[in-house]
């Protein structure tokens, strides 16, 4: 009994993105070519915001947050990948694997809740104007922008100690080129029905409730604007329709992994790879492209290191 109950893999094989060499090239060719680019980029992001004292409204406050949070999570599973991809065997131990997917969990699940708050923050500054400077002070910024770190936290602590708790005996090859619940799960060496249940309530209820959410939220703002004869019209609109690309390109790849139960499909890995690699790199560069204010900021701030 204390047998079954004890952890006696104390490693795991990562199978990798593909079997393919000329893919894994390529791969890996792509991924060092936007990760050396964009990467700096969202850096570029996060000090021009905290520099320039004309981005101090809570909607940049919150876009340099995402940044730091997309910057971070782009750490998680990218670097390894890339070394991997010319490691003739792919190992990761226990530990490491466990580490990688509660950071993996609590950034990502930090990222979302932090959507929801963006998507407030625009709903008081169009929907209820006068309200916005007492509603959205520095002080309740700063309480928001706990709500997705806590809630992240929370969310990732509950993943992984529901996989603590699951014996793992062998077979050790993990069928990704990353550590996630799905595949760690089916590695377990006792029934999971019941955690794989737990699980899915976790992650993808509450990633399908926010997906909605947001997405109700923000057909309820388009439609306030489209009946306003506003001024910034144009400004919101185009700002919401930023924010509405970011959620699905977040929330689409999480809803497809976590929603459904814990059968392997062929367009798993691909999946995976844009949900972590591509598309938190891009999010902040997509709000960046599509605001005028931090655009002109950013150009002042490249000529003035020029300069100097």
């Amino acid at each position: 009994m204390e047998t079954e109950n004890r952890t006696v893999v104390t490693e795991f094989i990562l199978i990798g993105l593909t079997q393919s060499y000329e893919i894994q090239l390529l791969v890996f060719v792509l991924s060092l070519i936007f990760y050396i680019i964009i990467l700096p980029g969202n850096v570029f992001i996060i000090i021009t915001i905290i520099s320039d004292p004309g981005l101090s409204a809570p909607l940049y406050f919150f876009l340099g947050n995402l940044a730091f949070l997309d910057a971070s999570y782009s750490f998680i599973v990218t670097p390894r990948m890339l070394v991997d991809i010319f490691s003739e065997k792919k190992v990761i131990s226990y530990k490491d694997c466990i580490t990688q997917l509660f950071f993996l969990h609590f950034l990502g699940g930090g990222e979302f809740l932090l959507l929801v708050v963006m998507a407030f923050d625009r709903y008081i500054a169009i929907c209820k104007p006068l309200h916005y400077s007492t509603v959205m002070s520095p002080r309740a910024c700063y309480v928001m922008l706990l709500a997705p770190w806590l809630g992240g936290f929370v969310h990732s602590i509950i993943q992984v100690a529901l996989i603590l708790r699951l014996p793992f005996c062998g077979p050790n090859h993990i069928d990704n080129f990353f550590c996630d619940v799905p595949q760690v799960i089916k590695l377990a060496c006792t029934d999971t029905f019941a955690v794989e249940l737990l699980m899915i309530f976790n992650s993808g209820l509450l990633t399908l409730v926010c997906f909605l959410g947001l997405l109700t939220s923000y057909a309820v703002i388009l439609c306030h604007v489209h009946r306003s004869a506003s001024e910034g019209k144009n400004k919101a609109i185009s700002t919401c329709t930023t924010h509405v690309i970011i959620i699905f390109l977040m929330f689409g790849p999480a809803i497809f992994i976590y929603t459904r139960p814990f059968t392997a499909l062929s367009a798993d890995k691909v999946v995976s790879f844009f949900h972590t690699v591509i598309f938190p790199l891009m999010n902040p560069v997509i709000y960046t492209l599509r605001n005028q204010e931090v655009k002109t900021s950013m150009k002042k701030q490249f000529i003035r290191q020029i300069v100097c």
